[in-house]
């Protein structure tokens, strides 16, 4: 995988990050394929599928916490017009009491190119541990 397309795929990883943390809906339809699938904590060991489920969490967010999230460990896969994107990402959230916390969470992220833009169709996030 060359520099360029590493360095854009990283980016856009991240980019779609803080759209999750600051709750932007219409930041993550756009890096997302209406198709996308996922397992993740949240949808209690169930695969889900379409934008539906995500949604939810981005019309009801919780106003009392503050997230910022950062990639640890990345590596990247290009298959094609297929990339794999897998890292440790940590979550570090303020309540509105001042409580910091740290989560962990093993995520690996699927991009494919579509009409020349490179969309999100499928994640595994499991959670790894939390710190107080």
């Amino acid at each position: 995988m060359n520099a360029s397309t590493a360095e854009t795929l990283t980016r856009i990883t991240k980019q779609l990050l803080d759209a999750i943390d600051t709750g932007d809906w219409e930041a993550y339809q756009n890096f997302c394929d209406p198709t996308l699938s996922a397992f993740e904590p949240e949808a209690t060991g169930h695969m889900v599928e379409g934008m539906e489920f995500h949604e939810t969490y981005f019309a009801n967010p919780s106003n009392s916490v503050s997230h910022k999230s950062s990639i640890r460990s990345p590596h990247l896969r290009l298959l094609g017009d297929t990339a794999v994107v897998s890292y440790v990402r940590l979550v570090q959230s303020i309540a509105a009491d001042g409580q910091h916390s740290t989560s962990s969470f093993e995520e690996t992220r699927v991009w494919q190119q579509i009409e020349g833009t490179w969309k999100h169709v499928h994640f595994h996030r499991s959670k790894m541990g939390q710190w107080n």
